[in-house]
């Protein structure tokens, strides 16, 4: 018996040294990181178009006067395409207007992805910059009004500042009585180094603007 004892702890004092001899397994390697996410580009049709249901979910006889793009870091529209765009909407029985703005884009210089909109202001139906539209009349969509564009200037220009931004914009002109593709090349669209009109029906040329 008092041999038995003596091996005992022997025994167990072998396995705790045989146990903790045994290789440390490798520590799991770190999880990847997620790549961030790449932007959602849209063409001015469908964005208004997306912009268009939750106006309509705002004011059901809710008709576009305005929509416009935003360049920004991730694009800059040369392809016709925007991360950004906003849309304004007028009501005649709410006698209001708001704002909407469509954006794919995960950045500093983006609203958060998804719609968003800002508050009431009044409308008035006379006022001719914000004349409305018939949604059906915007039959040009960007892209193809940037290809009117290219002959009539915009190529040149982005053969010499191949990094300019483009905006876009289009709206009814009252004393045209057509809707307007407005095709800006530029660091902004307020100071743009180039601007043309495409008619957004038939996607011809109209002109170079001053």
């Amino acid at each position: 018996m008092r041999k038995f004892l003596t091996a005992f702890p022997m025994s167990l004092l072998a396995l705790l040294l045989a146990c903790s001899s045994e290789p440390s397994k490798p520590a799991a390697p770190p999880a990847a990181a997620k790549p961030p996410a790449q932007p959602t580009l849209y063409t001015g049709r469908e964005a208004i178009t997306k912009m268009y249901i939750a106006a309509r979910n705002w004011a059901p006889d809710a008709k576009p006067f305005r929509l416009e793009s935003q360049p920004t870091k991730e694009a800059n529209g040369q392809d016709g395409k925007s991360g950004i765009w906003r849309a304004s909407f007028a009501s005649a029985n709410r006698r209001a207007l708001k704002t909407f703005a469509w954006s794919g884009i995960k950045s500093d210089d983006a609203p958060e992805p998804g719609i968003s909109f800002s508050t009431e202001d009044s409308y008035n139906p006379s006022n001719a910059s914000t004349q409305i539209f018939d949604i059906a009349f915007l039959k040009t969509d960007s892209d193809a009004a940037l290809k009117a564009a290219e002959p009539h200037g915009g190529d040149k220009l982005l053969k010499k500042e191949p990094a300019s931004n483009l905006n876009f914009s289009v709206d009814w002109s009252h004393a045209e009585n057509k809707l307007i593709w407005h095709v800006l090349y530029g660091p902004s669209k307020n100071e743009p180094r180039l601007k043309i009109a495409v008619d957004a029906s038939t996607g011809e040329f109209l002109r170079v603007e001053k």
